[in-house]
């Protein structure tokens, strides 16, 4: 029990600098990315926080895993540095029995991420993709805000209304500005008010204008007036989400059997199964040889770690193709990595511990 709380209490504080590390880095590294996105225009600046917060849910299976990974891998090295691991040997504690305390700490956290990759980050990206596509197509329906110029989402459109009277839509005093194969159209209206029709889109309807059309720089140009002029700033298609793999639920992905639906199950499927088998790689991994230096296991725990995170989204890719099944893909690369953690406990706990029992 001795040894069981100081392996669990070791663990907990290493994840826990871990993960606000890794945290912190995840969160600068989107701020970063959806501030240069608002800054251009692709994102509006309200949003940003509400999609920073999607984002981090979104990672925070992965997150997790690879605080799990290295809090174990981390903690353990220590421990072969400092000779504590010849200490526990000498008491009769084997490498296999690092088994248990490294399952206590782990198994809760792989449920953690199996709820968050499962459920809570196809949520997240369902919202956060809901939550763009409002605010684009609200953009449009913002240029109307009275007393300013506003620039359409896609740059071909300039909307200015005066003031608005918020009744049914009404508006006062409408400039638009549009631009359509190198030509430039002026709308000008006293009046108007914005419209829904049947099938879902919005428009902004001038009453009483006059339309001014031309090339600029040219002196050729043409004048027309109107009675009622309609301009679309809102179409249906572009009020809905299209829907993808990886912004389904599981019950939908169930129940929908096909490839692309598969290499996304076994995309949430395999990360908690690879969080746990991490966590058990870590074990074998962290042995310290002092003579071939401390940061050649860590590079190797590395390279595998970059190994199994590629492989999983190399299977997911042949699984959505139809080259692999899912339950092939699932076998085939945790069962390797099974199989590879049971050549690695062996290969450690007859060639290294012996040695560690002989130098006592």
């Amino acid at each position: 029990m001795i040894f069981q709380r100081a392996a669990l209490r070791e663990f907990a504080s290493t994840a826990l600098t871990v993960f606000v590390a890794l945290f912190a880095i995840v969160l600068s590294t989107q701020l970063v990315r959806l501030l240069g996105q608002a800054a251009g225009g692709k994102v509006a600046s309200e949003a940003v926080m509400a999609l920073l917060g999607f984002g981090a849910l979104r990672y925070m299976s992965v997150i997790l895993s690879l605080t799990l990974f290295i809090a174990v891998l981390l903690s353990m090295s220590r421990s072969w540095r400092d000779s504590e691991m010849v200490v526990w040997f000498s008491t009769g504690v084997s490498l296999t029995a690092w088994i248990r305390p490294v399952l206590v700490f782990a198994v809760p956290l792989t449920m953690l991420v199996a709820v968050l990759s499962l459920y809570l980050a196809p949520w997240a990206l369902n919202k956060s993709a809901e939550f763009r596509t409002r605010m684009s197509n609200r953009d449009d329906v913002a240029q109307m805000s009275p007393g300013s110029f506003r620039e359409s989402s896609q740059a071909d459109r300039v909307f200015f209304v005066e003031s608005g009277e918020g009744k049914d839509g009404a508006v006062k005093n409408i400039f638009v500005s549009t631009t359509d194969k190198g030509k430039l159209g002026v709308m000008v209206a006293g009046d108007g008010y914005t419209q829904t029709v049947e099938n879902g889109d919005r428009f902004v309807v001038m009453l009483e204008g006059r339309r001014y059309e031309g090339v600029p720089g040219s002196p050729e140009y043409r004048v027309m007036e109107f009675e009622r002029y309609a301009v679309r700033i809102e179409t249906r298609e572009a009020q809905g989400v299209e829907s993808r793999p990886y912004l389904r639920t599981v019950a939908e992905l169930l129940a929908d059997p096909t490839p692309p639906n598969n290499g996304e199950l076994a995309f949430r499927i395999g990360l908690p199964i690879a969080a746990l088998n991490l966590a058990l790689l870590a074990i074998p991994l962290s042995f310290v040889n002092p003579r071939a230096g401390r940061a050649t296991n860590l590079l190797t725990a590395l390279l595998i770690y970059l190994m199994y995170s590629n492989l999983l989204s190399i299977t997911q890719a042949w699984v959505a193709q139809g080259k692999l099944s899912l339950s092939g893909a699932l076998w085939s690369l945790h069962g390797g990595m099974f199989l590879l953690l049971a050549l690695l406990f062996a290969w450690r706990a007859y060639a290294h511990v012996p040695r560690a029992w002989a130098n006592r």
